[in-house]
């Protein structure tokens, strides 16, 4: 009797992942133009697990513009732009075969709507990629990754504004063009699905400017993601060896309870966060989506070229983000989205509930859904580390978390799951995405850098490091 495979294929890919926002630094250097992470200001006088970015208005983006680069870390990174050679080394010593970065749109397109590029911008990619190339790393690329030009959520709504559609495409096709043979793995916009959580990141819309944001968030979704599939379509062409995939951030909800309501407020729940894949994958608006735009009373502008766009640019393959699970309820629709922690489960620093059967479950729905073959782009656990007086780094707590997930990871293979790749979040410790903080640490690397920048920049290597060499020259079997 044929059986599935009981570890990982011969050709999986080991990686890590890092976004450029977090990591370069530099923002004002090589023409860059402001970019939406420049304005993530640090709010280190909350509780850990209160430090998220909220939904942002122009009066915040006009007075972020005006105060101290201090309070805003991930206008300096951890100065990747000028130590990307030693890093990269750091890196590529762990044995990992692929590293998946971004390209900041702000340093190709300074305010985005420009019609020619900033070579300048473009020189520093083509440094940065060959580098990666020559250290024994497959890159693979995310377009948009929390770092839209600024100006177009001043001068335009962001992604509310359908201008967005051609600026867009016009800078993926740059990066295909001009990466032609050297990148065939993108991923054209991170987590997309984000559009609660992270949303202004995402999405560039200043609250203010919309009469009803909710309805704006699902218009600009709806735009970007024809966007997307006019700029998938056209990478195809320009390069037909391209793998050119759709992102998840994995919000999959279990049941609050065992009642009828629970349960089908659980499945809403989790159609609309599988809506981009669906249409993304597929092709086409699902009848759940129309079904709950009506319910809400939203009316989108989706025109019939832009249906047409959307069957022809479907993607290649399917990644995710996956860090934690929460309960979904009907009865805890007071808080806006219905969720609640799971009590029955341990949480990080930051009240991330700890779940690596969460991870089975979302691979083997997202394969049963699609059919694609899937790439985890990220997972990770932030956690504060110490350094000891010798200099060493004890971490066990990361190695006990990536293990539990890895060892999912191969269950969900042995479920008939095609897993192609596994790239853990931040092998090098940046700056916090969500909380915009250094010290939320989820490296391999650690770095000499505190949360308002002091430090020598010293890189050392954590007991993690040693670990995931083990790993990726056991191919998953030693853990």
């Amino acid at each position: 009797m044929k059986t599935n495979p009981k570890t990982f294929p011969k050709d999986f890919l080991w990686g890590g992942a890092l976004a450029a926002n977090q990591m370069e630094g530099a923002w004002q250097e090589g023409g860059k133009g402001w970019c939406i992470a420049d304005i993530n200001r640090a709010q280190y006088d909350l509780p850990p697990d209160q430090r998220y970015n909220i939904e942002i208005d122009t009066a915040y983006v006009q007075k972020a513009m005006q105060e101290d680069d201090l309070l805003y870390p991930k206008r300096r990174g951890i100065d990747f732009y000028h130590t990307y050679k030693e890093d990269l080394k750091l890196l590529a010593g762990t044995g990992m075969q692929t590293l998946r970065t971004s390209v900041n749109w702000a340093r190709i397109f300074p305010n985005g709507d420009e019609t020619e590029p900033n070579e300048e911008g473009l020189k520093f990619y083509d440094d940065l990629i060959d580098e990666i190339i020559a250290n024994g790393m497959e890159p693979m690329i995310t377009i948009s990754h929390y770092e839209m030009p600024l100006n177009l959520t001043i001068n335009y709504t962001g992604w509310y504004s359908r201008e967005l559609i051609e600026f867009f495409t016009r800078y993926c096709e740059v990066l295909f063009e001009r990466y032609k043979g050297k990148v065939r793995k993108w991923i054209v916009v991170n987590q997309i699905n984000l559009i609660f959580h992270e949303s202004f990141n995402h999405l560039g819309v200043a609250s203010d400017k919309v009469e009803n944001l909710m309805e704006a968030k699902y218009q600009a979704l709806h735009n970007e993601m024809v966007a997307c599939a006019i700029a998938t379509k056209r990478g195809h062409e320009i390069d037909s060896q391209n793998e050119i995939g759709m992102m998840f951030c994995s919000n999959l909800t279990y049941p609050a309870s065992t009642s009828p309501e629970d349960n089908f407020w659980n499945l809403r729940h989790n159609q609309m966060e599988m809506l981009v894949g669906d249409v993304m994958v597929r092709g086409v608006y699902p009848g759940y989506a129309l079904r709950q735009f009506e319910d809400k009373g939203y009316d989108l502008e989706i025109t019939e070229e832009d249906e047409k766009a959307l069957k022809e640019g479907t993607v290649d393959f399917v990644s995710l983000s996956y860090y934690y699970t929460r309960l979904s309820g009907e009865i805890f629709k007071q808080d806006g989205l219905g969720q609640i922690p799971n009590p029955l489960l341990k949480a990080s620093d930051w009240g991330w509930a700890i779940d690596p059967i969460g991870l089975r479950y979302a691979l083997n729905v997202y394969w049963d859904r699609y059919q694609k073959p899937i790439y985890i782009t990220e997972n990770g656990l932030g956690a504060y580390d110490k350094v000891e007086a010798d200099g060493s780094i004890h971490d066990p707590y990361r190695v006990e978390y990536l293990k539990a997930h890895i060892e999912q990871m191969k269950e969900a293979i042995h479920d008939g799951v095609d897993l192609r790749g596994y790239y853990p979040w931040g092998p090098i410790d940046i700056i916090s995405c969500s909380s915009s903080e250094m010290e939320k640490r989820y490296g391999f690397i650690y770095i000499d850098y505190d949360n308002y920048g002091r430090g020598t920049g010293k890189r050392s290597l954590k007991d993690s490091y040693y670990w995931y060499q083990k790993v990726i020259a056991s191919n998953g079997e030693e853990l």
